[in-house]
C-alpha cells in the first residue's frame, strides 16, 4: 500500500512538472524563460520513462531533448540578444491555441482510454516489454550502417553544423 502509494506522488509530481512547465513555456514572453519552463516540462516526461522502467528512453530524453533546449537557450541569447528586454505583444490568436490544444488532449485520452480497453493497440505493435537487447543491438547496427541510416544522420549533422555557423556570423553582423 505504501509503495503504490509512492508511486503515485512521484507521478503526481512529475505531472505537475510537464504540466506546469507547459503552461510556463506557452505563456512566458521571454524566450529565454520559456526554453527554461520547456526543460522543467521535459524532465517530467523522463520521469515518466523512468516510472515506466525504460531507463534508457530516460537517458535520451535527458541527453537529447534537454541537450537540445539548452542549445536553443544559447542560439536564443546569442541572436535575440537586444531583444531580451524587449516587452512582447500579447498573441492575439491564443483562443484558436486554446481549442487546437484542448482537441490534442481529448484525441490523446480518447487513444488512452481505447488502448486501456484493449481495442486498439496504443503506440507500436510491439509492447516496450518485449523490446530485447537483441532488438535494440541490431537498431544500434542499423544507425551506423553504411547500408542503413548513416548517411542521413551524416547529412543532417552538416546541416546543423551548417545552420549553427550561419547563426553565429549573423549574429556578429548584429553587433
Amino acid at each position: 500500500m505504501q509503495a503504490e502509494f509512492g508511486q503515485w506522488a512521484i507521478f503526481g509530481l512529475f505531472t505537475v512538472f510537464i504540466i506546469g512547465g507547459g503552461i510556463g513555456t506557452v505563456t512566458s514572453s521571454n524566450l529565454f524563460h520559456a526554453a527554461l519552463w520547456l526543460i522543467i516540462s521535459l524532465f517530467g516526461v523522463a520521469g515518466f520513462f523512468v516510472l515506466l522502467a525504460a531507463p534508457f528512453l530516460a537517458a535520451i530524453q535527458v541527453l537529447v531533448y534537454i541537450g537540445a533546449i539548452v542549445v536553443l537557450i544559447i542560439f536564443a541569447i546569442m541572436l535575440t540578444r537586444r531583444l531580451m528586454g524587449l516587452r512582447e505583444a500579447p498573441n492575439s490568436q491564443w483562443l484558436f491555441g486554446l481549442l487546437g490544444a484542448a482537441v490534442t488532449f481529448g484525441v490523446i485520452v480518447l487513444g488512452l482510454v481505447l488502448a486501456s480497453a484493449g481495442n486498439t493497440p496504443l503506440l507500436a505493435s510491439q509492447p516496450l516489454s518485449e523490446i530485447t537487447g537483441e532488438s535494440l543491438r541490431d537498431l544500434g547496427i542499423a544507425l551506423v550502417d553504411l547500408n542503413q541510416y548513416v548517411l542521413p544522420f551524416i547529412v543532417a549533422s552538416l546541416l546543423l553544423e551548417a545552420a549553427m555557423v550561419g547563426a553565429i556570423v549573423i549574429a556578429r553582423e548584429d553587433e
